[in-house]
């Protein structure tokens, strides 16, 4: 049985630290290991360096949606290169991600929401987004007529996907591994090497590898490591918990949300179940110092979210989190190796009462397992991915805000471009780094 990534699961890569590369990557998750993959296919030699283990972050612990629907115009042509490229790497894996297509479902209880969601059609029309209205009838059709009809309508992108994230960036990692790259579990980065102004090299905690390139893809901790060398932006953390389900009838294969609820169908026969208005948030320094960016996005999420007054020991903005130290110093990312919040069970009851009471023709779920993840989120709800002027050789890809598993291939190629000198194919303006100093209005992106 396949189970979650922890602290404990076992270390599949510890090559020795290479003296020189071209390419270091600060982060095993689905950005990281996609960049990867696509730097080594286009001839760079390239080192993966992981604090912790493969996947083991928000990378593994998301909902396995991979969706065009309903996304930030500004993603769109991304996520749908991105849903092309999941495919490919399933079929180089043989299946091993969990990769199936299946729709992605948005759903109303209210005309009014119903007609937000409808608003998002003329996007999917201008890109060729395989996106329909749902009707009623429609919806119920969907759950197999065990539901309690509470939809007046909906949305749904036919070729989106899903993918196990428990399983499927492990996967893409031995492909990685094959095509000759370095990949170290249990060894995090410390700081950047500089000389002459200019990225020239990575300090570890196994000790130096010299490169031309750094790209941070460390999700939650990025703004950390980032401000230890002068560079910030306005990235903030939230804890959304998750459930696994015991194997149930499969009433439905489609992915579905509404406005309180989600659930996937999973390769283990179960469903993963959460709820879509639930999250904790957790006060430190970096709350107050970014906080009125954040206002207009507080606007929207303030009736749910759970405000804690202070981050466990060790997470990237405790109050007790070290700011700055030097290359020769232990630094907060070996103190933390997978970051690990604890599920909150008011979101894990509230997830089966909604499931009991949209779906009476089925029953009672059985939990059979909860977790929570960290989700890097910037106050426009898209993410950063860019070079940074300052610092020449340094790419930054983050601030995915609960969106980059789908999207991280996408991304990455993104990513892979930026490190070669060319232009990425799609339009990037809308996740440059300087937006959040150059005067730019607050534009928020789908929070869902």
């Amino acid at each position: 049985m396949v189970e979650k990534i922890s602290i404990t699961t076992q270390i599949l890569f510890s090559d020795p630290l290479p003296e020189a590369v071209d390419v270091a990557i600060i982060g095993a998750g689905v950005v990281g290991i996609f960049a990867a993959l696509y730097l080594a296919r286009a001839g760079k030699k390239v080192c993966v360096l992981e604090k912790g283990r493969i996947s083991g972050e928000q990378s593994s612990r998301n909902w396995g949606w991979i969706r065009q629907h309903e996304r930030d115009e500004a993603e769109v042509p991304i996520a749908m290169e991105a849903l092309r490229l999941w495919k490919d790497a399933d079929a180089e894996v043989d299946g091993a991600t969990g990769f199936v297509t299946s729709p992605i479902n948005y759903l109303a209880s209210s005309q009014d929401e119903l007609k937000g969601l409808e608003d998002w059609m003329a996007i999917a029309e201008k890109y060729g987004v395989n996106s329909v209205r749902l009707s009623s009838k429609e919806v119920s059709n969907i759950f197999g007529g065990v539901s309690n009809n509470q939809w007046v309508g909906g949305t749904s992108t036919l070729d989106d996907a899903r993918a196990e994230p428990w399983e499927a960036i492990p996967a893409i990692a031995k492909l990685v591994h094959q095509e000759g790259v370095t990949i170290i579990e249990n060894c995090a980065a410390r700081s950047l090497e500089i000389e002459a102004g200019r990225v020239t090299g990575l300090h570890t905690e196994q000790g130096l590898v010299k490169c031309d390139h750094v790209v941070l893809a460390a999700g939650a901790w990025s703004l950390l490591f980032a401000r230890n060398h002068g560079v910030s932006f306005p990235q903030l953390s939230v804890s959304l918990t998750a459930m696994q389900t015991a194997p149930m009838p499969n009433f439905t294969e489609h992915n579905s949300a509404d406005e309180d609820f989600a659930l996937r169908r999973r390769k283990d026969g179960g469903y993963t179940l959460a709820v879509c208005d639930g999250n904790d948030f957790f006060i430190g320094p970096d709350a107050f110092r970014n906080f009125f960016k954040y206002i207009p996005l507080l606007k929207e999420s303030w009736d749910h979210t759970f405000l804690n007054p202070w981050a466990p020991k060790g997470f990237p903005d405790a109050w007790t989190t070290k700011r700055t130290w030097s290359a020769d110093q232990q630094t907060p990312f070996e103190k933390c190796r997978v970051l690990e919040p604890q599920p909150n069970m008011k979101y894990v009851q509230r997830a089966v009462y909604a499931f009991e009471n949209r779906f009476p023709g089925v029953g009672s779920p059985q939990i059979i397992d909860a977790w929570a993840g960290m989700v890097d989120a910037l106050p426009d709800v898209v993410p950063l991915i860019d070079t940074i002027d300052k610092l020449p050789g340094l790419v930054i890809a983050t601030g995915f805000s609960g969106h980059g598993f789908g999207f991280g291939p996408g991304a990455a190629m993104i990513v892979k471009n930026l490190v070669l000198g060319n232009k990425p194919a799609h339009d990037i303006t809308r996740f440059r780094f300087e937006r959040f100093t150059d005067g730019s209005p607050m534009v928020l992106g789908p929070a869902l």
